[in-house]
């Protein structure tokens, strides 16, 4: 790899996990560097990563995952990294498609490249509502942002430092994944997709619910046509 990359791990209570997690980047991904973002954790998250001699950086408190995500971007704008790739601390991103997402960025032709479940995928889903509700928030990024996304909502990407830099100044703290795609699309930066078949959950269990995800993509929408109304104010003011 010709390119400082750097692996941003937002973690919250994840000490079972976490450890095993640096090991596997470590492993297949020896060419980066690792800051590991403890959101408040009330565990050994922070001692099970140090042990790893990774830097961790510790919030004051639960800050949520914007806030999280955007501490890793301000660290890799500050420390001069050319890339920089989120994988959350849950274990589901797949560390051996991390050289992946790294080459796309090489390529020169994309500013962010997303690692995505559905793209190319035969998977099926299991729940009618999550299926609906994947097609729903696909369409309404398409639509929004006028260019096909098959997965807005996933945490797995890579930066090039355009990204980076805009980032660290800029990240939205309700929906940031969506958020930032939609709103990177429509400011002329390059966004790409690449197949990726997520892990499953090594331990604990997801608290996203039937109804929880159902307010989750009601409330993503609302989030990104807001974004659009406001994009659109702003530019009418300039002119």
């Amino acid at each position: 790899m010709n390119y400082r990359t750097l692996i941003i791990v937002p973690a919250y209570n994840e000490d079972a996990i976490i450890g095993q997690v640096i090991d596997n980047i470590l492993t297949e991904a020896p060419f980066a560097d690792i800051v590991v973002v403890n959101d408040g954790s009330t565990d050994l998250t922070t001692e099970k990563a140090e042990s790893r001699g990774v830097t961790v950086i510790e919030l004051p408190y639960n800050m949520g995952i914007g806030a999280s995500v955007q501490t890793g971007y301000k660290y890799a704008f500050e420390n001069d990294y050319d890339v920089a790739i989120q994988a959350d601390g849950d274990g589901q991103h797949p560390a051996q498609k991390i050289e992946d997402l790294v080459k796309e960025l090489e390529s020169g032709n994309t500013d962010l490249v997303i690692g995505s479940r559905y793209l190319n995928s035969n998977e099926k889903e299991t729940s009618i509502t999550r299926s609906f509700a994947k097609w729903l928030l696909a369409k309404v990024v398409t639509l929004l942002c006028g260019k096909k996304i098959t997965d807005s909502s996933s945490g797995f990407r890579a930066a090039n430092r355009r990204v980076i830099k805009l980032f660290s100044h800029m990240y939205p703290r309700d929906y940031p994944e969506p958020e930032t795609v939609a709103f990177l699309v429509r400011s002329g930066y390059e966004v790409k997709e690449i197949p990726v078949r997520m892990n499953t959950r090594i331990t604990g269990e997801s608290s996203i619910t039937m109804l929880k995800g159902i307010i989750y993509i009601i409330k993503v929408m609302l989030a990104l046509i807001i974004d659009k109304f406001k994009a659109t104010i702003l530019i009418e003011e300039r002119e």
